[in-house]
């Protein structure tokens, strides 16, 4: 296999995938539509994305010589989350192509990482410092000041491993998760959350799609919107954002950028997702290609068209229990776009699959996921 990350990778060339969840699982359908072959590495058997793919690897994620034979048996490495193991990735990278590299999981993988890659190139974040023990939790305290969030700097999703500080002594919880290296975060005052998705060709040819609202609840995005209903300067301060990042990272594969949109309308950068993105699932349905078909194309080399969304979309997660009363209502609404992502087994508060809504006027899609409320 040829480890030159700019050889164009034709179908039926196999893409191999690193995870096998419902990212890798509708990534692979993408890919699988265009005429490619998938293989998954994921250590669940018939995981999400093995379901769809033409072979899996059943393997823990640590496991590099598992790594090296998915690599063996692929033209093109990719992964659908950030806590990739980054010394087997670099071994792999002799068996197979990997676009995306490695250093944008260094970066993305750690939020301290994060944070101060996008300062050193001129992108608004919130103040922040990194924080070791006790005593550096203090410092970072009087410098960053309170209300704070303090992050475990690797690991966290979904509002686990933080804990939030609203005044300057620190809480248990927050001491707590000093046997790790952390990050302390000012907390923002903000009328929104929104995010945007971004990809960059072979070519270096940048493309975003449209920025989105997002809504969340305990910590895990609910409800997305999009368009966002934000006025135009923010759309366009989001796209300008969004290359200056592409182009930084010289990205190859899909990017989601997280903001918060402060009261003023000045955006700052809450997290980046070096894969594809929850909050960018209503691109399956509504727009001219998806989020996933994206992120083949970039990674395989291919041209990617500019994103025209033909329709406002609503994408409500279906989280634990939700999924029942979705399948259950499903005869109902003819207007769901439902994705089931076969998960063996229901969780309270997992993602378990998701609906999108089509509708010009956004009240009525709402609506129309509203036989939901309440399903937890």
């Amino acid at each position: 296999m040829n480890s030159n990350s700019n050889q164009l990778i034709l179908p039926p060339a196999t893409i191999g995938i690193v995870g096998g969840g419902q990212l890798g699982q509708m990534m692979a359908l993408s890919a699988k539509a265009m005429g490619y072959h998938v293989g998954v590495l994921d250590p669940t058997p018939q995981a999400p994305a093995a379901q769809v793919a033409d072979f899996q690897i059943t393997a823990a994620y640590e496991d590099k010589s598992a790594l090296i034979t998915l690599a063996q048996q692929s033209d093109v490495l990719t992964y659908e989350f950030e806590n990739v193991d980054e010394s087997a990735l670099i071994a792999a990278q002799q068996y197979a192509q990997l676009p995306q590299g490695t250093e944008l999981l260094h970066i993305t993988g750690n939020r301290l990482n994060e944070k101060q890659f996008l300062h050193d190139h001129g992108i608004p974040v919130t103040p922040f410092a990194p924080v070791t023990d006790e005593q550096s939790l203090n410092y970072a305290i009087q410098r960053v000041g309170t209300p704070a969030i303090l992050k475990t700097a690797a690991g966290g999703y979904d509002g686990h491993g933080q804990a939030d500080l609203m005044q300057p002594e620190p809480t248990t919880e927050a001491l707590d998760l000093l046997n790790q290296p952390c990050i302390l975060e000012a907390r923002q005052e903000f009328r929104a959350e929104v995010s945007i998705m971004v990809t960059r060709s072979a070519a270096g040819v940048v493309t975003a799609f449209p920025l989105v609202e997002n809504r969340h609840q305990h910590h895990i995005l609910h409800t997305t919107i999009a368009p966002a209903n934000v006025g135009p300067a923010v759309h366009a301060a989001a796209r300008k954002i969004a290359v200056s990042v592409a182009e930084a990272l010289n990205l190859r594969g899909v990017l989601g950028i997280e903001f918060f949109v402060l009261p003023d309308d000045t955006l700052l950068v809450n997290e980046l997702a070096p894969r594809p993105h929850n909050s960018g699932h209503y691109t399956i349905e509504a727009c001219n290609i998806s989020q996933f078909e994206a992120h083949i194309r970039s990674i395989c080399g291919l041209p990617i068209p500019a994103i025209t969304q033909f329709e406002p979309a609503v994408m409500r997660n279906l989280l634990g229990d939700d999924l029942t009363v979705a399948r259950e209502n499903l005869i109902n609404h003819p207007e769901w776009h439902f994705h089931d992502y076969g998960k063996a087994e229901i969780k309270p508060q997992r993602k378990m699959g998701h609906i999108t809504v089509l509708n010009a006027n956004i009240d009525q899609a709402l609506k129309a996921l509203q036989q939901l409320k309440g399903a937890q």
